[in-house]
């Protein structure tokens, strides 16, 4: 475990961990083979790659026998024996890539991920954690990246091991866009949004804010409570972000806001006034094609009872012609019988 101070540890956070579709797809495929559905069991793999110093290209992956118990999450075995000859055939395939750290799908840290990241420090001096949602809620990014670290306080304070969190991002190279393209031409183009969807990412966003926003207010009621110990540096990334909200107090501040907000609420107005109007312009088209149906309904229904009035005005004449003809055969007494 590397001793880490303020300093380094700000230099550490900049690091940028980028993570190919290929290895996502991998992930997938090994949790849906392994992992009954239902089951919060995870699964465990190698990140292959390139670190770059500041930036650490994770370009391929593979998974590896591992069980824990549930009840205990102190109790786990890894094959570190499969990680050795697994190593040795990946690299006569491409010698470029090489170990560079280890996933799993969580969704969230583990207790003995620390004992893990410790066993893989055999074979990579400076290993990543990617942790892969492959059942994510919301909208985004599902990978979160990690580095182990031993904080060393600048007050002299007992020194802690912990994760410290690094941003990560998706890229891919032409011939893996091609690749995921053809695996998502059956699914609708996402540059085409709709209302629907604007509205939908919005939604997204406000409970990841929410989510958030309640994990800070739990951390300072802990912190507050005497439950957890003060992290100066967290306080001050929460004042800087604090810092950048508005002044609600200036008049020049709550007069754009206002002035903002009534405009959209002039454009929500003027679109509730259109679809009135054009709801009760196909009310009014309704009711002309109904009348007009019901009209047509009716010329038929009297032509028709025309047609039958006639007809049996027909009948009944050519009955009187045969009853008469009847008649004045029966009433001639030479007519042969």
């Amino acid at each position: 475990m590397v001793a880490t101070t303020t300093e380094q540890l700000t230099a550490l956070a900049s690091t940028t961990v980028v993570v190919h579709p290929l290895v996502l797809l991998s992930v997938a495929d090994h949790h849906a083979r392994s992992v009954p559905k239902g089951s919060s069991k995870r699964v465990i793999g190698v990140l292959l790659g390139q670190d770059n110093g500041k930036t650490i290209n994770v370009a391929n992956s593979f998974g590896i026998p591992f069980e824990e118990d549930e009840k205990d999450p102190k109790t786990w075995f890894l094959d570190h024996n499969y990680i050795e000859g697994m190593w040795e055939m990946f690299k006569k395939v491409n010698a470029r890539e090489k170990m560079i750290g280890w996933y799993h799908t969580g969704p969230k840290l583990r207790a003995s991920d620390q004992e893990i990241n410790d066993l893989l420090k055999r074979y990579i001096a400076r290993p990543v954690m990617v942790i892969v949602d492959v059942r994510p809620h919301t909208v985004g990014i599902p990978t979160d990246a990690y580095f182990a670290v031993e904080e060393i306080k600048d007050d002299g304070t007992e020194t802690r091991k912990t994760f410290l969190h690094v941003p990560s991002a998706i890229e891919a190279e032409e011939a893996e866009e091609i690749g995921v393209e053809h695996l998502l031409r059956d699914i609708k183009d996402s540059t085409t949004t709709t209302l629907s969807t604007r509205v939908s990412e919005q939604l997204a966003s406000l409970r990841g804010l929410q989510s958030r926003i309640s994990d800070i207010q739990k951390y300072l009621a802990d912190v507050a409570g005497g439950r957890m110990p003060v992290n100066h540096q967290i306080l001050y990334h929460l004042q800087d972000a604090l810092n950048l909200l508005p002044n609600l107090n200036d008049p020049d501040t709550t007069a754009s806001f206002a002035s903002t907000t009534n405009d959209e609420l002039l454009v929500v107005y003027l679109s509730s006034l259109l679809r009135a109007v054009i709801a009760l312009h196909a009310l009014v088209d309704n009711k002309a094609s109904l009348g007009k149906a019901e009209l047509e309904e009716g010329k038929g229904k009297d032509a028709k009872e025309k047609e039958k009035d006639k007809n049996g005005k027909d009948k009944k004449k050519d009955d009187e012609k045969k009853t008469d003809k009847a008649a004045s055969k029966s009433a001639d007494p030479d007519q042969p019988i």
